[in-house]
Order: C-alpha cells, then sequence, then structure tokens
C-alpha cells in the first residue's frame, strides 16, 4: 500500500501521477458521460414530446427550450469543458496554461453565442406559431428579426470574450464607433436595405403569400429576405424588390381587402322611354341582389352624354376574391343583357346626328 502512494506521487512532466489520474478521471466523465447522460435526456424528451403530440397539446416551453439547448450543445465545446476540468488539476507551464484558457474562453463564450440564438430562435417561433396556421405567412419577417438577434448576440460574446482575455474593449469600442461611420457610409444602401427589412419584420405591411401591387408590379409574396422582396407576378415571372425602395413606394395589399367596391356604367339610347329609363335602377338593383357575396349601394342616371344617357352603378362583393368578383360582374352583365332586351332598352353606342337645313336629323355611326 505504501509502495502504491509512494507510486502515485512520483512526479511525471511536473504533476504527480495521482494529479494525472484524477484529470483522466475528470477528462473522461465530462467528455464521456456528460454526452451519454445528454443522449439519454433527449430520448427521453423527445418521447415525451411524442406523448403530448398524441394528446394534441403543444408542448411545454421548458421542456422545448431545454431540448433545444441540448440539441444547440456542440462536442467541441464539451471537449473543451472537459480539458478545462482537467487542466484545473494539473500545474501546467505558463505558455502551454496560456494557450488553454485562451481555447476555453473563445469556446466558452461562443458556445453561449449558439445558445443564445437558440433561445432567440425558440422564442421567435413560440411567437410564430401562437396565432394558429396562418401566422406561419409571417416566417420571412421572423427570419429577418432572427438574423439580427444572432448579430447582436455574437457581438456581445465576442465582446465578453476579449474582455475575459484581459484585452481593453472601451478602445475597442471608441475604435469601432469611428470605423463604424465610414464602413457605413461605404455600404449605406446594404444598410438601408437592411433597416428596412428589420422595419417590414416589425411594422409588417405584407407579409409571405399577401397580394401586392407596388408601382406597376404585381405579385404574390414568395419571400422577404435581408436585402430584397421577391414577388411571383401573375404571368409567373419573379420580380425581386430592394426593401428600401419597396418602403418608399405606395403598397397596396389586396390580401387584406375585406370587399371589393366596383363601379360600372351602363349607356342607354336617347329614344329610351321615360318609363323605362325610371325602370333602369331598379332593374340593375334586382340582378345586383340576385348575386351571392353582394351588397348593392347606388345606381343613378348621372351623365346625359354625347350618344347616352348614362347610368353609373355602385355595388360591393364581400369576399377579397378576385376569381369571385369577376364571376359576378360576368353574371351581372348577361342578366342585364337579357332584362333589357325583354324590355325593348337598347344599348347605346357611339352615333353622330347631321342636321341639315329644311330637312329632318339624319343618324348614322361615328
Amino acid at each position: 500500500m505504501e509502495h502504491l502512494l509512494a507510486t502515485l506521487e512520483h512526479i511525471v512532466l511536473g504533476n504527480s501521477l495521482r494529479a494525472w489520474g484524477l484529470a483522466a478521471l475528470a477528462f473522461t466523465f465530462t467528455f464521456v458521460i456528460v454526452p451519454v447522460l445528454r443522449s439519454l435526456a433527449a430520448r427521453r424528451q423527445r418521447a415525451r414530446a411524442e406523448k403530448y403530440a398524441r394528446l394534441g397539446k403543444p408542448v411545454p416551453a421548458g421542456m422545448d427550450l431545454a431540448a433545444r439547448l441540448a440539441a444547440g450543445t456542440s462536442r467541441f465545446f464539451l471537449l473543451t469543458l472537459a480539458l478545462w476540468f482537467a487542466t484545473r488539476i494539473l500545474v501546467l507551464p505558463p505558455r502551454l496554461d496560456h494557450a488553454f484558457t485562451f481555447v476555453i474562453v473563445v469556446t466558452f463564450w461562443l458556445q453561449m453565442a449558439m445558445w443564445g440564438v437558440q433561445a432567440a430562435r425558440f422564442s421567435l417561433d413560440r411567437q410564430l406559431h401562437r396565432g394558429g396556421p396562418e401566422d406561419a405567412a409571417r416566417a420571412g419577417s421572423f427570419e429577418v428579426l432572427l438574423f439580427v438577434a444572432r448579430i447582436a448576440i455574437y457581438s456581445f460574446a465576442l465582446l465578453l470574450a476579449l474582455d475575459n482575455l484581459g484585452v481593453q474593449i472601451k478602445p475597442l469600442l471608441a475604435g469601432l464607433g469611428i470605423g463604424g461611420i465610414a464602413i457605413a457610409l461605404a455600404v449605406q444602401t446594404v444598410l438601408g436595405d437592411l433597416f428596412a427589412s428589420l422595419s417590414i419584420a416589425l411594422d409588417k405591411p405584407f407579409e409571405v403569400g399577401d397580394a401586392l401591387t407596388i408601382d406597376d408590379a404585381t405579385g404574390t409574396v414568395e419571400r422577404i429576405g435581408i436585402k430584397s422582396t421577391r414577388l411571383r407576378s401573375v404571368n409567373g415571372e419573379e420580380i425581386i424588390i430592394s426593401n428600401a425602395d419597396l418602403l418608399k413606394a405606395r403598397v397596396r395589399n389586396y390580401k387584406r381587402m375585406r370587399e371589393r367596391r366596383y363601379v360600372f356604367s351602363v349607356g342607354v339610347t336617347y329614344e329610351t322611354p321615360r318609363e323605362h329609363l325610371v325602370a333602369v335602377p331598379s332593374i340593375i338593383e334586382a340582378i345586383v341582389r340576385a348575386q351571392p357575396k353582394t351588397r348593392f349601394d347606388r345606381c343613378h342616371l348621372l351623365r346625359l352624354g354625347d350618344w347616352s344617357l348614362q347610368f353609373e352603378a355602385v355595388y360591393f362583393v364581400t369576399d377579397s376574391d378576385y376569381l369571385l368578383f369577376a364571376n359576378t360582374q360576368h353574371a351581372i352583365n348577361l342578366a342585364l343583357l337579357e332584362a333589357f332586351a325583354q324590355r325593348g332598352i337598347g344599348l347605346a353606342y357611339p352615333t353622330q346626328r347631321q342636321f341639315v337645313e329644311g330637312q329632318g336629323a339624319v343618324s348614322g355611326p361615328s
């Protein structure tokens, strides 16, 4: 026994065999046992998540976050952590100890940043799916927010790592402030698009899947990126608009239209009898009200035109679907032609009348 204790106190490379043994145990436990325990915990969490899915219940937030953080833990971080525990037991040369300290500090704060990004993604995902399936259209905006959060988290982690390594970060921050101004001036167009994308993500003037008209471009939003927004036009081509230009334009969002207002005119001939003219608004109102999902507003004889009496009618389709509106107007036009034909009301077309002195009026097409 005394011989064994003496052997354990034998010095090798500046440390006793006892210290080397304890360091090996610490390293093995951290790098081998901890990942095994993590895998077992992850398997148990997956089983519980499947149980909640079968019951139709959402996974508890704490369990979901723990699973994400565990999945976001890198093997290199565990290796570095194992080396840190081992080196705390050993006495190392100053240069080697400094090198280990540098690697451990950088790896630690990198892992902290990865966990921070996972936490930010978790928070955004919970917000994204809180309102139901329709909130999935906001995914493009949340990707922009996640990009900004990722930059902020990694920048903060870098500054903390430098501070832990003994670097004076105050002069560095001052230098970055001056350099940042120069960089901002050089890439102001890119930064303009970036801040525009952030504004879109926060203000939400539109989302993925919305039908927009932007100046002379019309299409459906497919992706809201960091620099540009992409639309798919009705003709099939992709329309790419920078976010900065998009915020300066006047955007019409048809997806958020609750109902569609339509104004149309009908011109009848001047020879139409007065009793038929009086009946025209009632005819149009009855035809409009007979269509599904419509709300009649008004119909008046508004203009005495050069060659026709112009009736103006206004109605609403109580649904934003354009195909429904087109089908409704198609049915109204056919019903109007039939109703006017039955009553002998003639639709006007451009004509001219020439008056010859001493004779009656002579009509002819223009």
